[in-house]
């Protein structure tokens, strides 16, 4: 019995000093584990510092601020403006150096100031800017107003006023347009009962049917129509100088006349003064 007794006590020993130990390396895995979650926090708290500074770093460096002498030329690098073939350079860069460069990093860059200074110009119907960095600069790129029908009181004298496609009505700040620029040109003193400045929209696409009419039935270029008198209009075309009188609802009838007289013009050695049209039957008027 008694040493039943020890064998037991013996055993109850063992068992707990496995229990012990298992216990003390518990404890030192959890230790082990508390020293690991301790460096990555700290790791990761460090991480996070360092990303910090180094966007911060990133925010300030040059490439992403634009140059503070941007607006004074075009040619720096730092500002690009494409596609202003009636709006001179010259004068986009004028109307820039009223607005401020902006001084913050080109991504926080606002340009609807820019967009809306440059609206202004009669000429331009759409202003696009585009932001780039590493260099930051600024691309701008308009959209203009075709040039439709140029206005000028003599054929000698350059044009002072042009309309665009839509109607409107641009001053000779914007002129001389470009070669590249193919227009109708009208002679107009801008009064007589016919003020240019308030032709609408119907009225210059008339004046253009009337050129591209007569361009068929002649198979010349128009070279100007003489509104100059506004019941009594011309048209300029290489050969002769047609005279179409009053432009009203037969003038399409007048100028279908054209290919019945034109080929004899040709052939006379005479000087015309014109070829008169507000007859029934077509009349040359000699040059005296």
């Amino acid at each position: 019995m008694d040493e039943k007794h020890f064998e037991t006590k013996e055993q109850a020993i063992d068992d707990g000093k496995r229990i012990a130990k298992k216990m003390q390396r518990s404890r030192q895995i959890r230790k082990g584990r508390r020293r690991k979650n301790a460096a990555r926090t700290f790791l990761c708290l460090l991480m996070n510092i360092l990303l910090i500074l180094a966007l911060v770093y990133l925010t300030r460096i040059p490439q992403w601020y634009i140059d503070k002498s941007a607006f004074l030329t075009s040619n720096s690098g730092t500002l690009e403006i494409l596609n202003n073939n009636i709006v001179s350079t010259k004068k986009i860069l004028a109307a820039l150096k009223t607005e401020e460069v902006p001084e913050v990093p080109i991504y926080m860059a606002k340009t609807d100031k820019l967009k809306a200074k440059l609206m202004q110009f009669p000429p331009v119907e759409e202003v696009y800017i585009r932001r780039y960095a590493f260099p930051a600069r600024l691309q701008i790129i308009l959209r203009e107003s075709e040039p439709y029908i140029t206005i000028s009181p003599d054929a000698k004298v350059q044009p002072i006023a042009f309309f665009t496609r839509t109607g409107k009505l641009i001053g000779r700040e914007y002129l001389p347009l470009k070669p590249e620029f193919k227009t109708l040109l009208v002679l107009s003193y801008g009064n007589k009962g016919d003020d240019y400045t308030k032709w609408d929209l119907k009225k210059l696409q008339k004046l253009e049917k009337i050129a591209k009419y007569i361009e068929v039935y002649s198979n010349e270029q128009v070279e100007y129509i003489d509104l100059r008198n506004p019941d009594d209009a011309f048209v300029k075309i290489k050969s002769v100088n047609i005279r179409l009188g009053r432009i009203d609802e037969h003038v399409g009838d007048r100028i279908e006349r054209i290919p019945s007289i034109l080929p004899k013009v040709r052939l006379m050695d005479t000087k015309i003064e014109y070829l008169d049209l507000r007859w029934q039957d077509p009349v040359l008027k000699l040059d005296k």
